[in-house]
C-alpha cells in the first residue's frame, strides 16, 4: 500500500478517486457498527469510514473489521478506499477536507500506539498539558497542528532568508563549532580533549571572531544559520542552544547593514504573509529610548510615555526628590489619562502598584490626580501652587488624569519605570495583539560604566568601533539593535579592523597585555593583515518566530528545547557518562549524586 495523497488533501474535485491514505488515528467512534476515524498528518485530517454495509461485492468484512478493530488511538495506519461526500449536514465547514470522506476498503495496522500521555487534538487553551509533560514526550506533541504549523513557519522563515542573501551575493560559510573559549560576555560550554588532555574546546557563543577574520580573507558578504550556545540561566526568551541568522559585511557603513536587515525582513514578511511592510523602520536613540519609554527595546504600541520633571520640581521642598536630584538623580511621570485608567485605577490600586514598583527595583512611586483642574496628593502640601501648576503643564494633566511619578539614579529608575510601564498597559489592556512595531535602537553607548567602581564593560561587546577618543567622557559606539514589540531580536555594529585599537578597546575594559595575548593574540594579529572596514549583524531567528507567532516562549518553536531547567526531559540530558569515558579524558568529577529527572521542579521565566 502506497500513499496516494495527504490527509489534507482531498476535496470535493477527488469524488469516486480511489485513494491510498496514510497517518495516525486521532480519534474513533463507533456508530452502531459503522467507524469513524479522523486519520491524521503533517497535512491535516480526513476522515474515514468502516461500512460494512458499504464493501464493494464480493469482499469479505470480517477480517477487515479484526484489523479494525485492532486500530488505537495514535497508532500509525494505512487506508485504501473510495473518496466520496459526506452525508449532507455532517460536513466540516472548519476543516479544509470536510466536505468528503474516504470509504474504507482495505487497512493495515502499521504500528500500534501505547495510550497517548495526553490528547493530540485541537486544544483550547488551559487544556493542554504542563510544558515538562510535552517536553518529555516530544515527539507526540509535534503531532498537534499547533506545532507543526510552528515547524513549517519556522521552515519557510528560513528557506525565505536564505533566497534573500543568495540574491545579494552572500556566501553561506560555517565557521567552527569547536574553539577556544574566550571572553564573551557569557558562560562557555566546554568540551574536553581527549588528543590534549586538560585542553578545551568552547562551543560557540556565536560566530563573532570568526566571521570577522572570513572579512580579513575577502568573504565581503558572508551569512550562515548559526548555531549558538550559552552558558545562561534560563528565561522565556532563551535556550542553552538558539539559532541566529549571522551575517557579515566588509567595505560597509551602519546604514548599509540596516538596510540590507529591512530588506531582509521585508523579503521575508512579503514571503510569509504575501504583503509589503513599511521601511525604512523608525530610529530611535539609546536615550530617547530610556528616557521616554524606560527600556532600550521599548515597545511602540501603546504610549504612556515619560516625561522627565527634575528641572520642574528642583526647588520644591519634597525631600526624597531633594535628595535623589542632589546625587544626580533624575525625576519623571506618566500621565494614565482619564480615558484610559478612568475608574479603574482607584486608591487601593494605587498602592498595589507603589508595591509593584518596589518589586521592579523603584525606591517607591508618587502619584497625583487632576481634580477639579488642580493636582491632588498626599504629598501635595510639599510642593507649591506654582510648582503643581508646571506639573500638570509639563504633563498635560487634565480632568481625572492620574500621574505616578519615579525617581532615582538614571539608569535603575527608567528601568524600573519601563517594567511598570509595562505592567499598566497589561492590565489596562493598551497592547494590540495583531500590530507589528519594528525599529532601531541607535546611538548606543561604547560603555556601560559602574556608578561605583568606575569600571567600564562594553555595551554590547568589545568588537565593536569606537566613534570618538576612548579617553572621553562619554565614548558612542558605532552599534544598533534591531527591535520588535518590546523584544530585541538582533543587534549589529561595525568592528574595530584596526590592531592597535582593538588593544586599546581592551585595555579599557580591564584587561592588560598578557590577557589580551591569552584570549585574543590570534584574533589581533589577524587585523594586522590588512582588515577592512567591516560590520554585521545577528538576527534571532527562535526569537523573532515566536513573536510572529504570538508565543509566550521561544521552547514553542524549537523542535526539541530544553525546559526551565536547561533539562531535556526527551532524552534525560545532561547526564552522568560511564567512568571510563572520563578516564580517557582523564577528568575526574565531584559531583556524587545523580540527577533525578523525575522530579524536575518548575522555575519561574524571568
Amino acid at each position: 500500500m502506497r500513499r496516494t495523497n495527504t490527509c489534507g488533501e482531498l476535496r470535493s474535485g477527488d469524488i469516486g478517486k480511489e485513494v491510498c491514505l496514510q497517518g495516525w488515528v486521532r480519534f474513533s467512534r463507533d456508530h452502531g457498527g459503522v467507524a469513524f476515524i479522523d486519520l491524521a498528518d503533517r497535512y491535516g485530517i480526513t476522515q474515514v469510514v468502516f461500512d460494512p454495509e458499504d464493501l464493494p461485492e464480493g469482499t469479505d468484512a470480517d477480517p477487515l473489521s479484526e484489523v479494525m478493530r485492532s486500530f488505537t488511538r495514535e497508532s500509525a495506519v494505512s487506508i485504501e478506499g473510495t473518496v466520496r461526500m459526506r452525508v449532507e449536514g455532517t460536513e466540516d465547514r472548519r476543516n479544509p477536507t470536510g466536505e468528503v470522506e474516504v470509504l474504507i476498503t482495505g487497512a493495515v495496522l502499521i504500528n500500534r500506539s501505547r495510550s497517548p500521555p495526553f490528547e493530540l487534538g485541537d486544544q483550547k487553551e488551559g487544556v493542554l498539558p504542563n510544558e515538562d509533560t510535552r517536553m518529555r514526550y516530544r515527539y507526540l506533541d509535534l503531532r498537534r497542528t499547533d506545532m507543526i504549523h510552528a515547524m513549517e513557519m519556522r521552515s519557510r522563515f528560513l528557506h525565505l532568508a536564505r533566497q534573500y542573501m543568495d540574491e545579494n551575493r552572500f556566501l553561506e560559510i560555517e565557521t567552527p563549532i569547536l574553539a577556544r573559549s574566550t571572553p564573551e560576555g557569557a558562560r562557555d560550554y566546554l568540551v574536553p580533549s581527549r588528543v590534549h588532555p586538560g585542553a578545551f574546546y568552547a562551543l560557540p557563543q556565536s560566530p563573532q571572531l570568526f566571521k570577522q577574520m572570513l572579512m580579513i580573507g575577502s568573504m565581503d558578504r558572508y551569512y550562515q544559520i548559526a548555531r549558538c550556545f550559552r552558558d545562561e540561566d534560563s528565561r522565556k526568551d532563551r535556550q542553552p542552544e538558539f539559532t541566529q541568522i549571522d551575517m557579515e559585511m566588509s567595505f560597509v557603513d551602519s546604514k548599509d547593514i540596516q538596510d540590507m536587515i529591512e530588506g531582509l525582513v521585508a523579503y521575508i514578511w512579503k514571503g510569509l504573509y504575501g504583503r509589503e511592510i513599511e521601511i525604512p523602520f523608525r530610529r530611535i536613540g539609546y536615550r530617547e529610548a530610556m528616557e521616554s519609554y524606560g527600556s532600550d527595546k521599548p515597545d511602540l504600541r501603546y504610549g504612556l510615555k515619560f516625561i522627565s520633571l527634575t528641572e520642574t520640581v528642583k526647588d520644591a521642598r519634597y525631600e526624597i526628590f531633594q535628595r535623589i536630584i542632589k546625587a544626580g538623580g533624575i525625576v519623571a511621570g506618566i500621565n494614565l489619562k482619564a480615558d484610559i485608567a478612568g475608574d479603574r485605577i482607584g486608591r487601593n490600586d494605587v498602592d498595589r502598584y507603589i508595591n509593584q514598583a518596589k518589586k521592579f527595583g523603584l525606591g517607591g512611586l508618587t502619584w497625583m490626580r487632576c481634580r477639579d483642574g488642580k493636582l491632588d496628593s498626599n504629598i501635595a502640601k510639599y510642593f507649591t501652587p506654582e510648582i503643581l501648576d508646571a506639573i500638570k503643564r509639563k504633563m498635560d494633566a487634565e480632568e481625572g488624569d492620574l500621574l505616578f511619578l519615579i525617581a532615582g539614579p538614571w539608569k535603575s529608575t527608567y528601568e524600573g519605570g519601563g517594567a511598570l510601564r509595562r505592567k499598566l498597559a497589561e492590565d489596562l489592556e493598551l497592547i494590540p495583539e495583531d500590530e507589528m512595531q519594528f525599529l532601531w535602537l541607535v546611538d548606543c553607548p561604547m560603555f556601560e560604566i559602574d556608578p561605583v567602581s568606575g569600571k567600564h564593560d562594553a555595551f554590547h561587546h568589545p568588537f565593536v568601533l569606537p566613534e570618538n577618543d576612548l579617553d572621553d567622557a562619554y565614548v558612542g559606539g558605532a552599534c544598533f539593535d534591531l527591535c520588535l514589540n518590546g523584544n530585541e531580536l538582533g543587534s549589529g555594529s561595525l568592528r574595530i579592523h584596526d590592531p592597535e585599537l582593538q588593544r586599546e578597546v581592551f585595555r579599557k575594559i580591564g584587561m592588560d597585555d598578557e590577557r589580551i595575548e591569552a584570549d585574543f593574540g590570534f584574533f589581533v594579529e589577524a587585523l594586522g593583515y590588512g582588515a577592512p572596514p567591516h560590520g554585521g549583524m545577528a538576527l534571532g531567528v527562535d526569537r523573532f518566530i515566536s513573536i510572529l507567532l504570538g508565543k509566550e516562549t521561544i521552547r514553542d518553536v524549537i523542535a526539541f528545547p530544553k525546559n526551565k531547567k536547561a533539562v531535556s526531559l526527551l532524552d534525560r540530558s545532561p547526564a552522568k557518562v560511564d567512568d571510563k569515558k572520563l578516564e580517557e579524558l582523564q577528568i575526574m568529577t565531584l559531583a556524587a549524586e545523580d540527577m533525578d529527572f523525575d522530579d524536575i521542579g518548575n522555575v519561574d521565566d524571568n
